[in-house]
């Protein structure tokens, strides 16, 4: 741990054995000659990404109307409460999600365009080919200011070999973030595993998996094995450092309590399949628990750039929770039975609620001038708009937060004809320092004024 006189530095680590645990902004990390002034620390822009499976139904999805006064529509109407930290954007295509004449296949490529602008390779062999995605741009220009340059979860496990769709390697329909054209970065979809990822030391994350499991029936809590430096860094604080500190703590703390309750409920997914350890039985359990990963990834300043995926492309979730037994991906392909139409309603609708718990969870972390949503910029989205007729033109997006004082959300916005959502991308790197000339199919910036 470092501690000086003068100030608290912001790479201030508690350490114990076999965790490593950063520390959030504190008052305590700006020069006492420094406060109110100019010397104030700044908190870092954060960026991330939310997918969600299979298209809207778009109807119970778009605005009437654009401009700050637009009415919520079904789907949306959970995010309400959040309007001035919305922008509602249409008409974004990602085109490189079309056929393009290699036939049947929507699904793999809608997820493995989304965030690359890039047409993939048809292949179910060794021989993937994608781009590298906006958020491993980041991740890259960024690599070095934090402890991990990008964090890439998601809520469904799957193969990344084989053919996943219609000749498309499973890689196309698992990873959302690509590193290079070749390598895609598969997401961590046990929260176990996450948690350990953050708060881990290098050497304990390099153990066999046998090994690390043994160790964690035996180990305590990360925070009794880092109470010495705790204790040694709450002397020097002030009480509204104490506070900030007690408020990460117990977070960190209840998180920790909610893996170790899942780990211990062994009841099956479904008739035959067992669910694996430390996965929450219930959905929504289950992505708050990776959503409240990220913020704390995010608050900890362990890093600034996420992918989360609640589903992966073609996924086959059932959702007992909301009284639907049908599997989501054929329900899309509904050929306009009412019925089937109303029961994909209600699964898009409990994905934003799922979406405004994680935009709750960052707005009520308070940090430096604001909270932890107005230094982030979050995407939340699909790469179909139209399950049933599997479109990739007018896509459902979401632009949260308030990037440090760079956006200027509370809005329902329409891009011009043909506008390619990496335009989207290409403004939100630029907030984020990274100035980046194209972006796979990219025109230009997307104006957000």
């Amino acid at each position: 741990m470092i501690i000086t006189r003068k100030r608290l530095h912001r790479r201030t680590f508690l350490r114990g054995l076999g965790t490593v645990l950063s520390i959030p902004m504190l008052d305590a990390m700006v020069p006492a000659l420094g406060r109110g002034r100019a010397f104030d620390l700044k908190a870092p822009t954060r960026m991330a990404f939310v997918y969600v499976p299979n298209g809207i139904v778009m109807k119970d999805w778009t605005p009437s109307t654009t401009g700050q006064d637009y009415q919520f529509t079904r789907i949306l109407k959970p995010l309400e409460v959040l309007r001035k930290d919305i922008y509602v954007l249409s008409n974004l295509d990602s085109q490189t999600g079309n056929a393009l004449g290699d036939g049947p296949g929507d699904h793999a490529r809608a997820g493995a365009s989304f965030l690359t602008g890039i047409h993939c390779r048809k292949t179910a062999g060794a021989d993937i080919r994608g781009g590298v995605s906006v958020d491993q741009v980041a991740a890259n220009k960024l690599a070095g200011v934090t402890r991990f340059p990008s964090l890439e979860l998601g809520c469904e496990d799957s193969r990344t070999v084989g053919d996943c769709d219609s000749g498309y390697s499973c890689a196309y329909t698992n990873s959302l973030s690509w590193r290079t054209p070749q390598t895609p970065m598969p997401p961590e979809v046990n929260p176990r595993a996450a948690f350990e990822r953050l708060f881990g030391t290098a050497e304990d994350l390099s153990l066999d998996p046998q090994t690390r499991a043994r160790r964690l029936r035996y180990r305590k809590s990360v925070l009794d094995l880092v109470s010495a430096d705790t204790k040694s860094l709450v002397k020097t604080l002030g009480p509204g450092d104490r506070r900030k500190m007690d408020e990460y703590l117990f977070s960190i703390r209840e998180v920790e309590q909610r893996i170790e309750s899942a780990e211990k409920d062994t009841r099956p997914a479904a008739p035959g399949i067992d669910k694996p350890t430390g996965i929450p039985f219930e959905f929504p359990q289950y992505v708050n628990l990776m959503c409240d990963l990220l913020l704390l990834a995010f608050q900890s300043d362990l890093t600034r750039v996420a992918t989360l995926v609640i589903g992966r492309e073609g996924s086959n979730r059932v959702y007992p929770e909301i009284g639907i037994s049908d599997p989501h991906h054929p329900l899309t392909h509904h050929r306009n039975n009412p019925e089937w139409i109303e029961k994909v309603t209600r699964i898009n609708t409990l994905h934003t609620e799922l979406f405004a718990y994680l935009l709750q969870r960052l707005k009520s972390t308070t940090e430096s001038d604001g909270t932890l949503l107005d230094h982030s910029m979050l995407v939340y989205g699909s790469g179909i708009a139209d399950g049933n007729k599997h479109t990739h033109e007018a896509l459902p997006v979401l632009l949260a937060g308030g990037g440090a004082g760079s956006l200027k959300p509370g809005r329902h916005m329409i891009a011009s004809s043909g506008t390619p959502i990496t335009n989207l991308y290409l403004s939100l790197l630029d907030r984020m320092g990274v100035h980046q000339e194209q972006l796979g199919d990219s025109t230009g910036q997307l104006d957000l004024r």
